[in-house]
């Protein structure tokens, strides 16, 4: 019996295999090997496809967060909120620029952000929040925005999971001041690398960040501020150029995927995601939890079945975030959802008998 992963990026990559390298080819024949036209090309269909005026392509997530927090203009002595249970990248961007993360607890049932929590730790140094779409669901953004608004604080979505995920209908990206999208391989939406973009409806942030991702400078060798080498590379920009065409598709089998097993797991141990009305997730990852982590991993692995654990430890409790003085208990739901989540195989090229499969392992827990 083969093992079926969490992720498996092998059948993908085969599907475009010819398309990939002969704009390969191309890149190879313009020695564009950083930034430049197939970067430019990429930059222009993914705010057509966000709904976006600007897309500015970077060298991975991480960076697009940090720049984002820099073209903000926050720096040391300001707070940004943001939610406990996140990869670290997100708290990793405010540091960068020596600012202070903020964590609030995750609502038990969506996971996503809880907006009740957020106006409790706003202060004087608060200058901006953090919403993550995490799993590739979107969180409440009409509910946070209206926050964002009231206390006149910038609002960055951390997209880095949610390339096509919908709010209310809506293309995610362009809600706050930026989005901040990773291309990492393992995404729905991944480069042949390591890649990252920010998306953003204002011409003062574009400048701004073109600018950062290149060494401070507009006019080549004239540097207008401290900057940094976080272009992307031109053959990062042709294999997104060609995958961004089958988006949709591949996340619409995600969702296909996603139904089937809402629809057969029947395993009252087992808690899965709630799914607001307001959002039409991509399913980057598909997470449930169990009361029984450690004996639930056990007998997946014994069918076969192979999952991953997407976090296991929240961003207030990491050791390199001692010195806040967070502590266990502060945010319960957010710590059970580390405590206890486990990511089930999840990518479009999985088929009807291996998702049958996985169900099938759940029930018998």
């Amino acid at each position: 019996m083969s093992t079926i992963n969490c992720l498996d990026l092998k059948g993908q990559h085969q599907q475009i295999k010819k398309e990939v390298f002969e704009l390969f080819e191309k890149v190879y024949e313009n020695t564009a090997f950083s930034g430049g036209p197939f970067v430019e090309q990429f930059e222009k269909d993914f705010s057509n496809y966000t709904q976006t005026k600007y897309t500015i392509g970077v060298n991975n997530g991480t960076s697009a967060l940090h720049l984002a927090m820099l073209a903000l203009g926050i720096g040391a002595g300001d707070e940004v909120i943001i939610p406990a249970n996140t990869f670290i990248a997100t708290a990793w961007a405010i540091s960068y620029v020596g600012a202070t993360p903020v964590f609030v607890d995750c609502d038990k049932d969506n996971w996503e952000i809880d907006p009740v929590q957020i106006e409790k730790v706003i202060t004087a140094k608060t200058k901006a929040i953090i919403g993550v779409h995490l799993y590739g669901m979107p969180f409440d953004i009409d509910a946070v925005l209206s926050i964002a608004k009231k206390h006149n604080l910038f609002l960055v979505e951390d997209a880095a999971q949610a390339q096509g995920a919908r709010y209310k209908g809506i293309t995610v990206g362009g809600f706050g001041e930026m989005a901040c999208f990773s291309f990492y391989p393992g995404k729905n939406l991944g480069a042949c690398g390591e890649a990252g973009g920010i998306t953003t409806n204002n011409e003062v942030y574009q400048k701004h960040l073109n600018s950062l991702r290149n060494h401070g400078s507009m006019v080549r060798y004239y540097h207008d501020e401290v900057g940094f080498n976080m272009r992307m590379g031109g053959l990062e920009g042709a294999s997104l150029q060609v995958k961004l065409k089958y988006l949709e598709g591949w996340n619409n089998r995600r969702r296909e995927i996603a139904k089937m097993y809402h629809a057969g797991i029947k395993n009252t141990k087992i808690k899965m995601q709630t799914q607001p009305q307001w959002a039409d997730s991509i399913y980057h990852l598909f997470v449930v939890t169990t009361d029984e982590k450690d004996k639930f991993v056990k007998h997946l692995q014994s069918n076969g079945v192979n999952p991953g654990f997407h976090y296991p430890v929240p961003c207030h409790l990491q050791k390199a975030y001692a010195h806040l003085n967070y502590k266990k208990g502060d945010f319960p739901h957010s710590e059970y959802l580390a405590a206890h989540c486990i990511s089930l195989p999840m990518y479009a090229e999985l088929t009807e008998e291996q998702v049958t499969r996985v169900i099938e392992a759940m029930n018998k827990f």
